[in-house]
C-alpha cells in the first residue's frame, strides 16, 4: 500500500498515521514517499519515489485534488489504482471522506470496487525538461507580469494559428473543470478521450476553445520575444525560450481511480456550483 500525503495539512498527517496503524495491524506493508513521510512523522515507512510502485497494489491519496494529481503522476505508468480521500474541500476526483477510510480499504481488499479510467496527457518539451504525465492540464503562461507571450499552435503537424496571450491551456476532459473552466472553457464529460485547447486573455478576436481528438498531437512553440513558463497540473516544470516546443497528446497510460459506486460527475458539478433542480 502506498500513502501519498498532503504535506501542509495536519489532518492529512493524522489520517495517514491512523491508516498506517490500521493497515500494519492487518499485515499489510505500507510505503510513503520520503518527503511525505518526514512531513507526516512516518519516517519508518519512508520510500524513495522511484521505488514506490514496486509490487504496489494500491496508492491512497490523502488530501484534495492536488494530492490526487501528484499521486497519479507517481503511479500512473505502473497501472496502480488510486483511492482518493478528501481531506479538504469538495473534490472532483476523491472518492471518500476521512471517516470512511477504513471501510473503503476493507471494501478494496474484499474486491468490492471498480476502477474508472481517465485519460491523461503525455507532455514533452524539446529536450529541455523531463517528460511529464498530466491528469488535468498543461499550460504555458507569461513569465513577466504585464506582458503577453507569443506562441504558435500546431495541430497534427500543421500550424493552426499564432497567439499573443497571457497563456495557452491544453486540458483533458478531467481538467476541463480546472483552470480551463476558470477561463470560460467548455465542461467535457470525463469519460471522453479529447483535448481542450483554450487561450488565456488573447489579444485577438479568435479566443475560442478547440475540442480535439486525443490522437491529434498539439504542439505549442514559444515564438520570438518573451519567455514562457510551463506548468503541468499546477506544478512549475520550467521556463521556455523562443524556439522551445511543448507537445501534448493523449497519454499512453490512463489514470486508474478506485470507485465504490456510481461516481456522478454531473451531480458533483451541480453541488460545486450550487445549481438548483428547478
Amino acid at each position: 500500500m502506498g500513502m501519498v500525503v498532503h504535506r501542509e495539512r495536519p489532518e492529512a498527517a493524522l489520517l495517514a498515521k491512523r491508516a498506517t496503524a490500521w493497515l500494519t495491524e492487518r499485515g499489510h506493508r505500507v510505503r510513503v514517499p520520503a518527503d511525505d513521510a518526514v512531513a507526516a512523522g512516518l519516517e519508518e515507512w519512508a520510500c524513495p519515489e522511484d521505488r514506490l510502485c514496486d509490487d504496489l497494489d494500491l496508492a491512497v491519496s490523502l488530501g484534495g485534488d492536488g494530492t490526487m494529481l501528484r499521486t497519479v503522476d507517481l503511479v500512473c505508468a505502473a497501472g496502480v489504482p488510486v483511492l482518493g480521500v478528501n481531506v479538504g474541500h469538495l473534490g472532483y476526483l476523491t472518492e471518500c471522506e476521512p471517516a470512511d477510510l477504513e471501510a473503503a480499504l476493507s471494501r478494496f481488499f474484499a474486491g468490492d470496487f471498480r476502477v474508472e479510467e481517465r485519460m491523461t496527457l503525455d507532455v514533452r518539451t524539446s529536450g529541455r525538461y523531463r517528460d511529464v504525465v498530466a491528469l488535468n492540464e498543461a499550460w504555458l503562461e507569461k513569465t513577466l507580469p504585464g506582458h503577453t507571450v507569443h506562441m504558435g499552435l500546431s495541430i497534427a503537424g500543421s500550424l493552426f494559428t499564432t497567439y499573443a496571450a497571457d497563456g495557452l491551456i491544453v486540458s483533458t476532459p478531467t481538467g476541463s473543470t480546472a483552470y480551463n473552466l476558470s477561463v470560460r472553457g467548455p465542461v467535457v464529460s470525463p469519460t471522453l478521450r479529447a483535448m481542450v485547447v483554450k487561450p488565456v486573455s488573447p489579444h485577438q478576436l479568435f479566443d475560442y476553445a478547440l475540442v480535439l481528438d486525443a490522437s491529434e498531437e498539439v504542439a505549442v512553440e514559444v515564438l520570438q520575444g518573451r519567455t514562457a513558463t510551463l506548468m503541468v497540473d499546477g506544478q512549475r516544470v520550467g521556463e521556455l525560450v523562443a524556439g522551445d516546443v511543448v507537445t501534448c497528446r493523449g497519454g499512453a497510460h490512463p489514470a486508474r481511480l478506485v470507485r465504490f459506486g456510481e461516481h456522478n460527475f454531473h451531480q458533483i458539478l451541480k453541488t460545486k456550483f450550487h445549481l438548483a433542480d428547478r
